[in-house]
C-alpha cells in the first residue's frame, strides 16, 4: 500500500497543530491530546531483544501499572514478521521492537501500521555465517551456494549488501527463505550452506555448529540499513494516545536501565535463552547499548528514509515508501 492511497478523510488526524513537526516536513498521523479506550496493552514478545528484557525485568509492567495500565504478554514469537501479523489482525497491540525492514514490507502489503518508537542497537552484530567445514570463509565463496535468510528482513538485506559490495550478482546465490527456528537446524544439517542472522542466533550458531563469520554488519557494512522499531495499528494510536505515550516512555526507560546494567541485563537474557556461557560472556564484553529515537527526530528519519530507498531500489522492498507517512506523532 503506498501513501497515495490515504485519502483526506482517512487521514483527517494528520499533524496540523504541531508547528515544529510540520516545519520539518513530517506527515505522520497526529493523535488527540489525550485519551484511551482501553486500560490493557497487549505486547508481543520473543526470546531476545529489549522487549524480552522488559518482560523479565518487570519494571515496565510496574511503570505502566502506576498509570492504571495492565500489560498482557502475547507470545513467544520467533521473529518480527509474525508479531506484525498479530498486531494487524488485532490479537496484539504492539510489535515487539524488531526490524524496520519487515515492518515496511508489511505496510506496503496493506497492514495499517504506524511506527511509534525507534532504537539503534550497537554494536550491530548481524552476520552471514557458515560452518568452518563448508569451505566458505569470504563473500565470494557464496557463489553457487544456498543462504538461509528471513524474507524482507535483516537477513535478506545483509546478503544483498554483501553481494553488492563484492560485485556479485544476487542471481549467483540461492536465497532460501526460512524463519530462524527452521534456519538453525537447516544450517546444522547442511541443508543450507550459510545463514544470515542476528543476535543471539548467530552467536549461538558459532559455538554450537562451529561456524565462522563471512560478513559482519558492524565490521563490513559502513552504513545502517535497518533499525529496531515498535509499531501499532493506526486506529489504536489514534484512539489511545495516552497509551502510546506511556509505552514509549516505559520502553525508553527500560533501554536506559539495560544500558547502565549490562551484566544484569545479559544475565537475564542468558537465564531465559539458556545459551552457552561463552555466548553470555561474549555479549557482556560487547557492552551492548540501545539509543532511542522519537518519531519526530528529523535526523533519524532522514537515515530511515535513505535506508528505505536503498531497500526498494534493490527490490528487498517491492516499492518506494515515504516513511514519514507512517509515524504516530504524539
Amino acid at each position: 500500500m503506498s501513501s497515495s492511497l490515504f485519502t483526506p478523510s482517512r487521514r483527517s488526524f494528520l499533524a496540523t497543530s504541531l508547528a515544529g513537526v510540520a516545519a520539518a516536513g513530517l506527515a505522520g498521523p497526529a493523535l488527540a491530546a489525550s485519551g484511551r479506550t482501553t486500560d490493557t496493552l497487549r505486547l508481543t514478545w520473543g526470546y531476545f531483544g529489549l522487549t524480552y528484557l522488559a518482560k523479565e525485568h518487570g519494571a515496565l509492567e510496574k511503570r505502566l501499572a502506576d498509570q492504571g495500565i495492565k500489560v498482557e504478554w502475547i507470545g513467544p514469537f520467533p521473529n518480527h514478521a509474525p508479531t506484525l501479523q498479530a498486531v494487524t489482525g488485532g490479537t496484539a497491540d504492539y510489535a515487539f521492537g524488531g526490524s524496520t525492514t519487515p515492518a515496511l514490507a508489511a505496510i506496503l502489503a496493506g497492514s495499517p501500521l504506524v511506527f511509534t518508537q525507534f532504537f539503534i542497537y550497537e554494536p550491530r552484530t548481524t552476520a552471514i555465517i557458515a560452518k568452518k567445514s563448508s569451505g566458505i570463509s569470504k563473500v565470494e565463496d557464496l557463489i553457487g551456494k544456498s543462504v538461509a535468510v528471513n524474507r524482507s528482513g535483516l537477513g535478506e538485506f545483509l546478503v544483498v549488501a554483501a553481494l553488492e559490495k563484492h560485485n556479485i550478482d544476487r542471481s549467483k546465490v540461492n536465497f532460501v527463505y526460512l524463519n530462524p527456528p527452521d534456519a538453525a537446524p537447516a544450517l546444522a544439517a547442511g541443508k543450507v550452506d550459510a545463514w544470515s542472522m542476528w543476535s543471539p542466533g548467530v552467536d549461538i550458531a558459532r559455538v554450537e555448529y562451529d561456524a565462522q563469520d563471512v560478513f559482519i554488519e558492524e565490521r563490513d557494512l559502513p552504513f545502517q540499513i535497518d533499525f529496531n522499531t515498535y509499531l501499532t495499528r493506526r486506529k489504536f494510536a489514534q484512539e489511545n494516545p495516552d497509551l502510546v505515550r506511556a509505552f514509549n516512555a516505559a520502553i525508553v526507560a527500560e533501554a536506559e536501565w539495560a544500558n547502565t546494567n549490562n551484566v544484569e541485563a545479559e544475565t537475564i537474557a542468558f537465564k531465559g535463552l539458556k545459551y552457552p556461557e561463552a555466548v553470555r560472556d561474549h555479549f557482556i564484553s560487547l557492552n551492548r547499548k540501545y539509543t532511542p529515537y522519537s518519531v519526530t527526530d528529523e535526523g533519524f528519519l532522514a537515515k530511515f528514509q535513505n535506508a528505505a530507498d536503498w531497500l526498494s531500489a534493490r527490490k528487498v522492498l517491492p516499492e518506494q515508501v515515504k516513511v514519514t507517512d507512517y509515524v504516530a506523532v504524539v
